[in-house]
């Protein structure tokens, strides 16, 4: 038998550190070459480890959260033998093809908002999020029988879920929150997954069982409302730390203003509704962002300022002429960025495709890292959510930012003075004060008004 150290090895062009997210092995575990065994964040991108040898783990270095370098020692593995000479030097790993957004940054389901929660505003997360891709040893084991109501107090040494009394549940953000919003007591819940983490699968194994936490009767016959007395700590790691620094970035070092103003969409919402009514079938669905985009591409040659990079140490702005639109998209994992390149050279059907053939990708983790950066500008949404005003957070190193908010039927006066049902959007933008001045943010949004309440300009 021999011992086979295991350094970080290289996960990327230029890349000397990484934080460890999460192991998924553990001490006195068998694992086999190849096998994913843990995820690390770098700037850009969360990345799969697999295992080098075939062997037994011995000791693990590092706790998620922890920032590590690369060559550092991080896994020692007993192996039968002397340890093989080709796995004697740390191989380089490549990324997946899962990145988070370069920085922080709905009209329809598929996008998400920098000026919501986990996105860019006043009071909200702020960096675009990875999507991980789901790890094979987390793909679904036999399920534990599940609990019954009543049976709480065995429910967690029951089956794979087994863990010592007192003992915090392991499991994701998404799964505590769905337990939290179903009144479910994740302790009480037997998990399938490695060291016997709490799945979604489990949950809804847990929830078909009659185990969810109901409340009871009380002396009247109605339901009696209990105090919530749980408390729990969870340490900001991987991608939700990135998302913290990133928006503690851009309000640290930009000075924004906000410029809001309506935008009456009526002729615009009768031209989308005929022209899905009217498509192929292969064409994808218009909803407003496609329009927003191609008002975008309209205006900015007007205001290059606005269309930009701002580099706060060297001083120096960099203009762009082609249009590479980052759209906010809410995904399973967070906020992600996808970019639509060269927006301008698309026509309205070809920037929905692109909407949408980015935003599956987000929020199926097959994403690129090349298609999560290098946006120019943003569109953010909450329109699908509701809200009549937000005040997002503009994408480091970018200088402006466009907010989409809800669009409702209003009552506004024609030109008769007579009193007529409209429908009205409000459009709140950010801009960086350093580079574009308050008179220029509002004759750019003024300019997108024109285009936007008069559809036609934006295919001339």
């Amino acid at each position: 038998m021999s011992e086979y150290k295991y350094k970080l090895p290289d996960v990327g062009e230029g890349v000397v550190e990484a934080e460890i997210v999460e192991w998924h092995v553990k001490e006195g575990d068998t694992v086999k070459e190849d096998q994913h065994i843990l995820d690390v964040m770098t700037d850009k991108a969360t990345v799969e480890i697999p295992c080098a040898v075939n062997g037994v783990v011995k000791k693990i270095v590092g706790e998620p959260g922890e920032v590590i370098a690369v060559g550092t020692e991080i896994l020692f593995i007993e192996v039968e033998g002397s340890v093989p000479d080709d796995v004697e030097e740390t191989k380089p790993v490549e990324t997946e093809d899962t990145a988070v957004a370069e920085e922080p940054a709905k009209d329809e389901a598929p996008v998400s908002s920098p000026a919501s929660g986990g996105g860019a505003s006043e009071g909200s997360g702020g960096g675009g999020a990875a999507a991980e891709k789901p790890s094979k040893a987390e793909e679904k084991k036999p399920a534990a029988p599940a609990p019954s109501a009543g049976s709480a107090s065995t429910s967690a040494a029951s089956g794979g879920g087994q863990r010592p009394a007192g003992e915090r549940p392991l499991a994701s953000p998404a799964v505590r929150k769905r337990a939290l919003e179903k009144d479910i007591d994740l302790s009480a819940v037997p998990g399938t997954g490695p060291a016997g983490r709490i799945t979604h699968e489990d949950l809804d194994d847990f929830i078909a069982a009659g185990g969810r936490l109901v409340s009871k009767a009380g002396g009247s016959g109605g339901a009696s409302r209990q105090a919530r007395t749980g408390v729990s700590e969870q340490k900001v790691v991987g991608l939700r730390r990135k998302i913290a620094e990133n928006m503690a970035l851009s309000k640290r070092t930009i000075p924004h203003i906000t410029y809001v103003d309506e935008i009456d969409l009526t002729a615009l919402e009768d031209l989308r509704a005929h022209m899905n009514a009217t498509k192929d079938a292969d064409q994808p669905k218009l909803t407003i962002i496609p329009f927003l985009v191609l008002a975008l591409t309209k205006a900015l040659p007007h205001f290059p300022q606005a269309n930009a990079h701002y580099d706060t140490d060297e001083g120096v702005l960099t203009q762009y002429e082609g249009v590479h639109c980052g759209i906010a998209a809410a995904t399973p994992k967070g906020l992600m960025v996808p970019v639509i390149r060269h927006a301008e050279s698309l026509d309205v059907w070809q920037i929905a495709a692109e909407v949408k053939r980015l935003a599956d990708a987000a929020r199926d983790g097959k994403a690129s890292r090349e298609e999560l950066s290098g946006s120019t500008i943003t569109i953010t949404s909450l329109g699908a959510i509701g809200g009549i005003v937000t005040t997002p957070v503009i994408n480091h190193p970018e200088t402006a930012i466009i907010g989409v908010n809800k669009m409702q039927t209003l009552p506004r006066y024609d030109e008769a003075g007579r009193v007529v049902p409209r429908k009205i959007m409000n459009l709140s933008s950010s801009f960086d004060h350093r580079i574009v001045d308050g008179y220029e943010a509002a004759q750019l949004v003024q300019k997108m008004k024109a285009l936007l309440e008069n559809p036609a300009t934006l295919f001339m």
